[in-house]
């Protein structure tokens, strides 16, 4: 079952003996739009990201370390919800130790408040709450020996601001024996919400990640949605890349199933494009259907899943049916990902929703020792 809010009078605290596993995965998809070439789907290696268990968290240690800047702690069985509010109204839903954004409220025009992001909350195969959608990393760093490293669990480091004017949660996820840190930035602002990533090298040698910010924006129906200001922007059509906590529509996951779909979920796109050397990488963008976006407000009616190379650095979102917008930003990223699920499914539903991410997948980020790289996505209400 799916719900528009994650604290339902059915929600299903997480069971503690299954960790959560943040990794990439990438799911099969349309027949026009997938990669065909079974020759180059053989050549990939499958790397493998590992769970990492954690800890309970104490609570209320929390609440007596970080309490006071317009921030709240409640505990959900091992996990944690930060709840952040502003006086004028704005309030995000954070969870740890997935670092999932799972609610982003903001006042509106007529004096109401309208929930932006699309999440839902599900029951496991072991009875378990499974949440999806919402605001997810999915980052991977790798080393000159290809020893790989993904950032699984999160931990509060720092809380500051106030209710009157911004508030910032800071996360850091660290691998010691790998000599990276990662730390994650969120900031809920009167009309903005800023997740922040950086990704510091301390190792002697390089390091090079893939990865994104991906958002689930919830819509009345994408038959009623539009995205204004993309046209001239170039792309590449490409199978659908989701967290772990992607939310999958029934024909893509009924794909999934099979063998092929087994493989695309074990494996990184970096592979696909990075790993593979220049010319592989090469034949396998040969393979994808490139274009230029034409239409300035363009209808996300259809089943898409494409890759912006030059996409302007802002960009609208706009759902006529449920009369509101909003503005995606990104710094850093040179990449804009956008996958609409398509509107066959039904309106206000499981499905009604445009996912978005700030990518960099087709080229890595590369890191030098001692090196700092820092990019955000951010989510503008401009609904006021």
């Amino acid at each position: 079952m799916t719900f528009s809010s994650l604290f339902s009078p059915n929600f299903t605290p997480f069971s503690s003996a299954r960790p959560i596993k943040h990794q990439l995965s990438y799911h099969p998809y349309l027949p026009s739009t997938s990669l065909q070439h079974n020759n180059i789907r053989r050549e990939f290696l499958v790397p493998y990201v590992t769970s990492v268990p954690y800890q309970p968290i104490n609570v209320d240690y929390l609440e007596g370390e970080f309490s006071g800047h317009g921030v709240t702690f409640e505990g959900i069985g091992d996990t944690c919800v930060v709840k952040m509010g502003l006086d004028n109204g704005s309030r995000a839903t954070l969870m740890l130790p997935s670092g999932l954004i799972t609610s982003y409220k903001v006042p509106m025009w007529h004096s109401g408040t309208v929930e932006l992001l699309h999440t839902s909350v599900s029951e496991g195969d072991e009875g378990e709450a499974v949440i999806q959608g919402g605001v997810s990393l999915a980052l991977n760093c790798e080393d000159d020996d290809e020893i790989s490293w993904s950032p699984s669990t999160w931990a509060l480091r720092d809380v500051r601001g106030n209710s009157n004017d911004s508030i910032k949660v800071e996360l850091v996820s660290t691998d010691s024996e790998n000599m990276v840190e990662t730390r994650y930035v969120v900031t809920l602002q009167e009309d903005v919400l800023t997740s922040e990533i950086s990704v510091t090298n301390t190792k002697p040698t390089p390091l090079r990640w893939t990865g994104s910010i991906i958002s689930h924006l919830t819509v009345s129906s994408p038959e009623a949605t539009y995205a204004l200001g993309l046209e001239g922007s170039n792309f590449l059509t490409v199978t659908p890349f989701l967290s772990n906590f992607g939310i999958i529509p029934p024909n893509l996951d009924e794909e999934n199933n099979s063998d092929i779909g087994q493989l695309w979920g074990q494996m990184g796109l970096k592979r696909f494009f990075s790993g593979l050397g220049q010319r592989n990488q090469k034949d396998a963008r040969e393979d994808t259907m490139e274009g230029e976006e034409d239409d300035d407000y363009k209808q996300l009616n259809e089943q898409i899943s494409r890759i912006y190379t030059s996409a302007p650095r802002f960009f609208t979102l706009i759902d006529r049916g449920r009369r509101n917008s909003v503005a995606v930003g990104r710094d850093g990223f040179d990449e804009m990902y956008l996958f609409s699920p398509g509107s066959s499914h039904e309106i206000y539903g499981d499905y009604s929703y445009i996912c978005v991410g700030q990518s960099a997948m087709l080229k890595p980020i590369n890191l030098g020792p001692g090196e700092v790289w820092r990019g955000w996505q951010q989510l503008h209400n401009p609904n006021m």
